[in-house]
């Protein structure tokens, strides 16, 4: 495990950064890059990024582990291999021991699942993703501010800012992010916003053959996701964080860590 110590031995330029963090001015840490862009910084030009809030649902009853949305991830945001942007475990749980699941997740899910080597119980499919936080930890700890949010409510890293020191990767509850092998920065789920800026759907959920994952916009009062919210159980993963987590599941089985 890299503990901080290690980390800022490793790279001094973080380590420049975090003694602004301390002293209250972030903003005149060299490299530093605010963490509320101009709407025109981002997207496409002419979306309005006051007119949508952007979330995902996953309904845990219509994924079937088929990793479909793990390639399509992969193909579209060139993922390296071994490294996951999204992923799918299966759980399964015997009887009443929810607080001890047996959960795999083979490559991702990136070719599926093999049968399960359990019986009796139940087996069920968990897809996991960046959640995209209202309150994100991940933006709070980021001494330059490359993680940021975007008007419109969705997570990002900029890798053109972003020194690598891996705080962000370690401040995630969620386990969604990873250092890409190849550019040392920090990588996770955009919720493909090169797409949804565009009018277009994510590459997970045009992919997905069940329809388990649903890409949401909050803002928009004719989206269904409000009338759903209204008429079925909808929960978020490790809600006593309070991260303001924008993933909601369907039928989310207790024992999903």
């Amino acid at each position: 495990m890299i503990t901080r110590r290690k980390m800022l031995v490793l790279l001094p330029a973080a380590a420049v950064a975090w003694k602004f963090v301390l002293a209250g001015t972030p903003a005149e840490a060299p490299g530093y890059h605010p963490s509320t862009p101009t709407a025109g910084a981002l997207g496409t030009p002419g979306y309005d990024h006051s007119q949508h809030w952007w979330g995902m649902l996953l309904d845990i009853d219509k994924c079937i582990g088929c990793g479909s949305c793990v390639r399509a991830c992969s193909n579209e945001n060139n993922v390296p291999e071994g490294y996951f942007r999204t992923w799918v475990e299966r759980y399964h749980v015997s009887g009443w021991e929810q607080e001890v699941p047996q959960v795999d997740s083979p490559n991702g899910a990136l070719n599926g699942f093999p049968p399960s080597k359990f019986e009796g119980g139940k087996n069920f499919f968990v897809p996991k993703m960046c959640n995209h936080c209202k309150d994100s930890p991940c933006t709070q700890v980021c001494p330059v501010g490359a993680t940021l949010h975007t008007p419109d409510g969705v997570v990002l890293v900029d890798e053109k800012y972003c020194l690598g020191c891996r705080y962000c990767i370690q401040a995630c509850p969620y386990g969604c992010r990873f250092l890409n092998p190849t550019k040392r920065t920090a990588e996770k789920c955009s919720l493909c916003y090169h797409r949804i800026t565009k009018g277009l759907t994510t590459a997970c959920c045009e992919n997905c053959p069940t329809g388990a994952r649903q890409l949401v916009d909050l803002k928009d009062p004719n989206d269904p996701i409000h009338e759903y919210l209204k008429t079925h159980s909808v929960q978020v993963l490790k809600p006593h964080l309070a991260t303001g987590a924008k993933a909601f599941y369907h039928d989310l089985d207790g024992s999903v860590r």
